[in-house]
């Protein structure tokens, strides 16, 4: 049995924010996997479900962000997990928007959420940080990430929680590199093998031909100028005759 757990803040004036993207995270997993409906529990929302053999427990606690560790502690506590039975989905100000890093263990970079589980528990639970970007200067921090994501970043979002939705089995059987391609597959597909362009750029009609027609149309792109006949009595030479036809 695992614990996964998404930060953010309850209440429809946070919907949709950057600081919810782990809400965000926990609702597209227990959409995509047939999860039992959200239900209140240890001052959160409580979800159940399976991927694969192994039974996920998602928590999104309800104490606002900088008492989320009550929830955790509660939760852990009810099902006997251990803190490596633990899995974090939080927002990151220090990736790009659309980035995804999976973290063993360490510090939680004043990040509120983070700082009340280290106190509740302890830093040695797995963490997916997902990246929000930063807006460039800290006295802003506390106002970006408690706005919404701006319409041009709607579809690489639903891009990075299908992709977390993607990898969800690999992520829950401790494969972080599988779930981490699973995610990059949805955020950055490869390009065709082909090279073909997308359907969005206009296509090329030589690119098509096999080299036969594209040497064809090399040939025939320039007019062909007629010769003209030659007059019997053309005073030149027949080598002044020959140059002149290559003149033309």
């Amino acid at each position: 049995m695992q614990l996964w757990v998404g930060l953010g803040n309850p209440g429809a004036k946070y919907e949709g924010t950057r600081h919810n993207i782990g809400f965000m995270a926990l609702d597209r997993i227990a959409a995509d996997h047939g999860f039992a409906p959200w239900r209140a529990k240890f001052q959160g929302q409580v979800s159940e479900g399976r991927i694969g053999s192994t039974r996920i427990i998602l928590l999104k606690p309800e104490t606002f962000m900088n008492l989320s560790g009550q929830s955790v502690r509660a939760a852990a506590d009810f099902y006997k997990l251990d803190v490596q039975d633990m899995t974090v989905f939080h927002d990151e100000l220090d990736l790009a928007p659309g980035k995804c890093r999976v973290k063993q263990g360490g510090g939680h970079a004043g990040h509120n959420g983070l700082r009340s589980i280290h106190a509740h528990m302890s830093p040695e639970y797995a963490r997916v940080r997902l990246g929000i970007g930063h807006p460039g200067h800290k006295d802003r921090v506390s106002g970006y990430v408690l706005s919404p994501f701006a319409k041009a970043e709607e579809d690489g979002l639903d891009d990075l929680l299908r992709g977390i939705s993607d990898g969800a089995a690999d992520l829950a059987n401790g494969d972080s590199g599988k779930f981490l391609n699973a995610v990059a597959r949805r955020v950055a597909p490869a390009r065709s093998s082909t090279g073909q362009r997308g359907p969005d750029a206009a296509p090329d009609a030589r690119a098509s031909q096999p080299p036969a027609a594209k040497n064809a149309a090399k040939t025939t792109a320039k007019p062909v100028q007629p010769s003209q006949p030659e007059r019997e009595d053309d005073p030149r030479s027949p080598l002044e005759r020959l140059a002149d036809k290559f003149r033309r």
